[in-house]
């Protein structure tokens, strides 16, 4: 049986971990609200930065909501696609020039393979940025060099990929030795261009008015 100076003991040593669980707890809240803020323009930053490399005619960014009906939410997933956020890419007006999606593949060689990519009412794909990457050194690393400019400019609705010289817009040139990589990120720019034509350009005006 513990002995009075056993408790007290006890007793203190608790109040002494009390003590220090308490403030810590006190400075990690204080720490997360003096970084909260700064950590949300930081974020923002990234965005508009993204979105204004895919889309650089664009004066500004404004995050938008939408829904994927169930048959091309089905037919993404059996991609391994799956679609972020989204944004109206607006002109010093506020007027609406087109899109920019966020797509992610989760096929690719080293994993996930995400971009930004930009389309146009016109239904142009201005072009993609990758933000996610992990492929093999040398071969699918080479993605964003050799695989990313083949999207600028391109309007067409879905793009496949060939190993024998692109004869066409919708034609892509794999990758030497990286067609994982380059089916991924075609699926990935194939992903988040079906949803720009078929919901994003459905819910604004300035879609409807430029198909």
């Amino acid at each position: 049986m513990a002995n009075k100076a056993d408790v007290r003991s006890m007793l203190k040593d608790a109040m002494i971990l009390f003590a220090i669980t308490l403030i810590s707890g006190l400075v990690l809240g204080l720490v997360y609200e003096l970084t909260k803020e700064p950590i949300r323009l930081q974020q923002e930053k990234a965005i508009q930065e993204a979105c204004k490399a895919v889309f650089q005619q664009a004066d500004s960014f404004k995050e938008m909501e939408y829904t994927v009906n169930d048959g091309l939410a089905t037919e993404l997933s059996a991609e391994g696609v799956t679609v972020g956020k989204a944004y109206e890419a607006l002109d010093e007006n506020g007027i609406v020039m087109g899109y920019v999606i966020q797509s992610t593949s989760s096929e690719g060689y080293g994993g996930n393979i995400t971009i930004y990519l930009g389309v146009t009412n016109k239904k142009v794909l201005n072009g993609i940025s990758i933000l996610e990457i992990a492929e093999t050194p040398g071969l699918g690393m080479k993605a964003d060099q050799e695989l990313t400019p083949q999207f600028r400019n391109k309007k067409v609705q879905e793009f496949t990929y060939t190993k024998n010289g692109s004869k066409s817009d919708g034609e892509i040139d794999a990758i030497s030795g990286a067609t994982k990589t380059t089916k991924a990120l075609t699926n990935a720019v194939n992903g988040g261009l079906k949803v720009v034509l078929n919901s994003l350009m459905t819910l604004t005006e300035g879609g409807v008015a430029n198909e």
